[in-house]
C-alpha cells in the first residue's frame, strides 16, 4: 500500500512538472509593426488557451528580419519577405532554411492632416509618387485639386512624413510606388529602408501615426489599423483599373485574389498595384519567419500549434482589427509548411 502511495505522489508530481513546464515556456520574437494589433491579440488570447508566453518587440522588419539572421529570437515577422542573399546567410549561420508563413493581409493607407479637405481626399499615383519624391509641395497644386474637385484645398505647404527605421511597411509601400513610377523606380527604389527623397522620419507605424496627427498639413503611411486607432483620415487611392478604392478588409481580399493564382512555393508575393476595379493598391502580406529546423524541439512543438491556431481561430480576429483574413487557398499552403517544421 505504501508503495502504492508513492508510486501515486511521484506521479502526481511529474504531472505538475509538466504542466509548469508547459506555463512557464516562453517565446521570444521580433519584427514588423504593421501586424503588431493583431499579433497582441493573438498572443493574449493562445497564451490564456495555452499557458505559452509571447515576449515580441516591434522593433520593425528590418529589426527583425536582422535577428533571424543571427538566431537571437524563436521567430522574426516582416511585411517584406527577405531576399534570397538574407536567406542564405540565416542558413549558413543557423543551419537551417527559414520559412516564410503568411498571417493575415493589411492595407498600408496614406494619412494625412487636413482639416479643411475632410476626409475621403483622392490620390493617384502620380500625384501620390510626385508628393513622395517632393515634386509636389503644396496642397492646393493644380494635380491635386484636378482629382479632387470641391474639396477645399490651402496654399499650404506639405510635410511628408516616412518611416525612419527598416520597416515592412516601408517595403510594401515603397514597392507600389516602384511599380507606378518610373522616377520613383530610377531614383529611389524600394526595400525596408530608401534614402527619402523628402520629408521626416518616425519610428514604427505608431511613430509616423503620430507625426502626421500633430503636424498640421502632413501626409505619410502607415498599416491601416493605426490610422483608425489614432483616428487620422486616409485617402482614397486610384488603382490600376482607374478606380478610387478605400482601404476594407474586401479591397484587400481583392487584391490577393490574383495573387493566389499564381503563388510560389516559398510564399514570397507581393499584391501591390494588383488587378481589378475592386482591389486596394498597396495591400500586403504579413509573414511570421519561422526556422524549419529548430534546436529546441519543445519550442518548435509550440510554435507549430500556435500557428496551426492562427490558421483558424486566429483567422477570426482579423476583420474587426482592420486586417483582411487569409483566404482559405493561402491557409492550406501555410499548414503545409507548418508540417514541414521539424519537431520531432
Amino acid at each position: 500500500m505504501k508503495s502504492l502511495t508513492i508510486a501515486l505522489l511521484i506521479f502526481v508530481l511529474s504531472l505538475v512538472a509538466v504542466e509548469t513546464t508547459l506555463s512557464q515556456m516562453k517565446l521570444n520574437g521580433a519584427g514588423a509593426t504593421f501586424p503588431y494589433v493583431i499579433y497582441s491579440k493573438w498572443f493574449d488570447v493562445y497564451s490564456q488557451k495555452s499557458g505559452v508566453q509571447f515576449n515580441y518587440q516591434s522593433i520593425g522588419s528590418g529589426g527583425g528580419i536582422k535577428q533571424t539572421i543571427e538566431g537571437t529570437v524563436d521567430f522574426g515577422a516582416t511585411d517584406g519577405p527577405m531576399s534570397d542573399d538574407q536567406l542564405k546567410q540565416a542558413k549558413e549561420k543557423q543551419g537551417t532554411d527559414v520559412l516564410h508563413i503568411p498571417t493575415v493581409m493589411g492595407a498600408v493607407v496614406v494619412t494625412y492632416n487636413l482639416p479643411s479637405a475632410g476626409k475621403d481626399l483622392r490620390l493617384s499615383p502620380d500625384v501620390l509618387a510626385g508628393i513622395f519624391l517632393g515634386q509636389i509641395r503644396k496642397w492646393n497644386d493644380a494635380k491635386i485639386t484636378a482629382i479632387n474637385p470641391g474639396k477645399s484645398l490651402p496654399d499650404q505647404s506639405i510635410l511628408v512624413a516616412h518611416r525612419s527605421d527598416g520597416s515592412g511597411t516601408t517595403s510594401i509601400f515603397t514597392d507600389y510606388l516602384n511599380k507606378v513610377s518610373k522616377t520613383w523606380a530610377l531614383n529611389v527604389g524600394k526595400g525596408t529602408s530608401v534614402n527619402w527623397p523628402a520629408g521626416l522620419g518616425g519610428k514604427g507605424n505608431e511613430g509616423v501615426a503620430g507625426l502626421v496627427k500633430q503636424s498640421d498639413g502632413a501626409i505619410g503611411y502607415v498599416e491601416l489599423a493605426y490610422a483608425v486607432k489614432n483616428n487620422i483620415a486616409y485617402a482614397l487611392l486610384q488603382n490600376r483599373e482607374g478606380v478610387f478604392v478605400e482601404a476594407t478588409y474586401e479591397s484587400v481580399s481583392a487584391a490577393a485574389a490574383g495573387a493566389i493564382k499564381n503563388m510560389p512555393e516559398d510564399l514570397r508575393v507581393s499584391i501591390t498595384n494588383a488587378e481589378g476595379k475592386n482591389s486596394y493598391p498597396i495591400s500586403g502580406f504579413t509573414w511570421l519567419l519561422i526556422y524549419k529546423n529548430m534546436k529546441d524541439k519543445s519550442k518548435a512543438q509550440e510554435i507549430s500549434k500556435f500557428l496551426t491556431w492562427s490558421m483558424g481561430e486566429g483567422q477570426s480576429y482579423a476583420k474587426d482589427l482592420f486586417y483582411a483574413p487569409l483566404p482559405q487557398g493561402v491557409v492550406k499552403l501555410c499548414e503545409k509548411k507548418i508540417h514541414s517544421i521539424v519537431t520531432q
